[in-house]
């Protein structure tokens, strides 16, 4: 049995290079997207989660093991 994941393919790209660093512009430049996309699945991301920031998300996605440090 798979295990479903909590995160899109698109959000799991986000967070990933959020982890590495990466600028929300970076991050737009590199996905092909505009910035406000970017913007809005972190939002998204963020309400899912329940968390109240960035940081707070990520700490949450590497506790569940959504996200793992290179």
């Amino acid at each position: 049995m798979q295990n479903r994941s909590l995160l899109t393919n698109r959000e799991r790209q986000i967070f990933t290079l959020l982890v590495d660093d990466f600028t929300t512009k970076e991050i737009a430049g590199q996905l092909e997207i505009s910035e406000k996309t970017v913007r809005n699945h972190i939002s998204n991301t963020i309400q899912k989660l329940g968390v109240s920031g960035r940081a707070q998300a990520i700490v949450e996605l590497l506790r569940l093991g959504e996200l793992h440090l290179n």
